[in-house]
């Protein structure tokens, strides 16, 4: 097997709580280390993210702008790799082979990416890790529009909308050629790197957008979706974390589409499938029948938060619409804690 070289990029502010689990299990991956470069894009934190990092041999850039997509610009454009992997500071490589699981689709040489069909839940995972890896997606508005791109416990699907996919053995080779995708592109999304330098790299990356760009280019993009998954820990169990970084994802994309600094039009794009989103939580029922057949079909408690969940998200994306509308502002990260 080749071993092509992999940068691994992720963007970081007061990531010190979760980067060192990252960290170590990319470092005791089964694959030559002399072909895997970590860099971090740092945001200017102020724990001792950079001072584990450096630990760990990564190279630090400094990301003026904070943000993740900012992060992913800076990074990308200083990686050398063949690969890039874009893998988040609060994700864990479940095993120790992922690289080399994560690398074998490139050598059909239509897949310009691969990416983990599910995400990992493990038994001693925190209560919301275990939900989100368990639903399948971190923004539960995704299972409704369709466009998640995680196994899901509720469909048994990896995603809601229709794609042609031909099952490779260790992986699926998913034809993409139509819109919508799914929101394909961070979370162990590996990329060859002459594709994103192709496109074009500005101060922001948004890799949801990247597919599309490529899409819209070409037509016919190929991509593998690996049968294996990685941890995600996103909020561990703060209700309160995951309220913040909601209304920091509706705040965000408000701020960029009103600059016109995104390809996809999101509130466009599924405008009637939001509308049906709402009708359900209204109606109530449908929630709650998700809520027990999740319970019935994992034997897991955390399915109970079902309905935090969702209603949650249902009034704090209304409120972040009416406030884009009103007053657009990217949301500041002075005082973000990972």
């Amino acid at each position: 097997m080749r071993y092509p070289s992999i940068s691994v990029v992720f963007a970081a502010l007061n990531s010190g709580t979760v980067i060192e689990a990252c960290l170590k299990s990319i470092s005791t991956q089964d694959y030559p280390k002399k072909k895997i470069e970590v860099i971090v894009a740092d945001g200017g934190s102020t724990d001792k993210t950079v001072e584990i990092a450096r630990r760990y041999g990564c190279r630090v850039l400094k990301n003026p702008l904070k943000t993740s997509e900012s992060g992913k610009a800076v990074g990308v454009k200083e990686a050398k790799g063949e690969l890039v992997a874009f893998i988040d500071s609060d994700n864990i490589l479940p095993d120790k082979n992922w690289f080399v699981k994560m690398v074998e689709p490139f050598g059909d040489k239509q897949i310009i990416g691969s990416e983990p069909i599910e995400y990992t839940s493990r038994p001693n995972d925190p209560f919301l890790t275990r939900y989100f890896a368990q639903l399948g997606m971190n923004d539960p508005l995704c299972y409704f529009i369709g466009n998640y791109d995680r196994m899901s416990v509720l469909s048994g699907k990896w995603t809601g909308l229709k794609l042609e996919a031909e099952d490779r053995g260790s992986y699926f080779k998913v034809k993409l050629d139509h819109e919508p995708l799914p929101t394909i592109g961070a979370n162990g999304t590996v990329m060859q790197r002459r594709e994103l330098i192709e496109k074009g790299v500005g101060d922001y990356l948004f890799d949801i957008d990247v597919i599309v760009e490529i899409l819209r280019k070409r037509k016919v993009v190929y991509f593998a979706k690996v049968k294996t998954g990685i941890v995600h820990t996103y909020v561990e169990d703060d209700i309160f974390k995951f309220f913040r970084k909601q209304l920091r994802r509706i705040n965000d994309m408000s701020f960029h589409k009103g600059k016109g600094g995104r390809a996809i039009d999101w509130e466009k794009s599924f405008f009637v499938k939001v509308i049906y989103f709402q009708v359900l939580c209204l109606l109530v029922v449908p929630i709650l029948y998700q809520t027990i057949k999740g319970l019935v079909k994992t034997r897991d408690w955390v399915w109970v938060l079902h309905p935090v969940i969702i209603y949650s998200t249902w009034f704090i994306y209304l409120y972040g619409w009416m406030k884009g509308k009103i007053s657009p502002a990217e949301s500041s990260r002075d005082k973000w804690r990972q």
